[in-house]
């Protein structure tokens, strides 16, 4: 498939994810349903991790390539809080012997300012009186979804916006904290975007392509670095930039969101990576299992 760019027709043709649900949790993942019984390592992270429009995200090479089971825990546009406010999530987690946790944006996460949707994090839900007395030229009710809000402010005022980024920083270093505190085995996080990590966090908010992960900047992962066993990161190459949608799935409708996500190759170099991270992480043996 890889080489190839691939149209399905919306239907029964296009790309079967098996969505699956772990425990009592009303969130659905990507599946099939890895088994639970014996070690696997799970991935927390957004649509990268998730995979869409893969046949083969990264979870499934590495799983491939290490001959251990590897549970995918990610989510389209999933922020912390997906995992910390549902307590079976959190016990997979705690499950794992080794946890990977991709590096996702600030913005998905409520904090002191606003509050997100608990399994939708990407949505808009309120915003704070705090907020409200910060923007009191804004009415509130006109957004659904966090980009469009922050963009939004950030044009009406960038000094008063730029209390509400300190607020997003901080807070995300908590509940990251809070997440990798939930794993009982080691953790490594993931970054895993198309350019570096910008020394204040990206702040381009008009193009998800180039900004994602928000507002994460190295001074954020360092405080971080004591819980972590390490951190890995994915550039992809020029060649899989420059590969773009080849090999993925999607209709025609689909064709400008597929073109802005992780193509197949980038998908490689970083299970390769994590490969090798994990390999150097944890004792030899297991097999990969599904669900019965």
């Amino acid at each position: 498939m890889v080489g190839v760019m691939t149209y399905e027709r919306i239907g029964p043709a296009a790309l079967d994810y098996m969505p699956c649900r772990y425990g009592s949790s009303k969130i659905l993942f990507r599946g099939p349903r890895r088994r639970l019984d014996r070690p696997y390592i799970a991935f927390l992270g957004g649509t990268e991790t998730y995979g869409k429009f893969l046949a083969e995200p990264y979870p499934a090479l590495v799983e491939a390539g290490l001959g251990r089971v590897c549970v995918n825990l990610g989510a389209v546009n999933a922020g912390a809080d997906i995992y910390l406010n549902d307590p079976a999530l959190l016990e997979v987690i705690a499950g794992a012997e080794a946890v990977v946790i991709q590096v996702m944006g600030a913005q998905n996460i409520s904090n002191r300012y606003y509050a997100v949707h608990p399994r939708r994090n990407d949505r808009f839900l309120q915003a704070s009186e705090v907020m409200k007395a910060v923007f009191r030229d804004v009415d509130f009710t006109e957004f659904h979804f966090t980009r469009h809000m922050l963009q939004a402010l950030r044009e009406l005022s960038a000094d008063r916006f730029a209390i509400v980024e300190t607020e997003l920083k901080a807070a995300w270093i908590a509940r990251m904290g809070q997440l990798i505190d939930a794993a009982r085995g080691p953790v490594l996080m993931h970054w895993f975007a198309p350019r570096r990590m910008a020394e204040d966090g990206a702040r381009d908010l008009a193009d998800p392509a180039q900004s994602e992960p928000l507002f994460v900047d190295p001074a954020m992962l360092k405080v971080l670095g004591p819980k972590l066993a390490g951190l890995v990161t994915t550039v992809p190459s020029d060649a899989a930039l420059r590969a773009g949608a080849e090999g993925m799935i999607f209709s025609q409708m689909e064709a400008p969101v597929a073109r802005t996500q992780m193509g197949v190759m980038a998908h490689q170099e970083a299970a390769d990576q994590l490969i090798a991270a994990l390999a150097a992480l944890l004792p030899k043996h297991r097999s990969t299992g599904t669900a019965r």
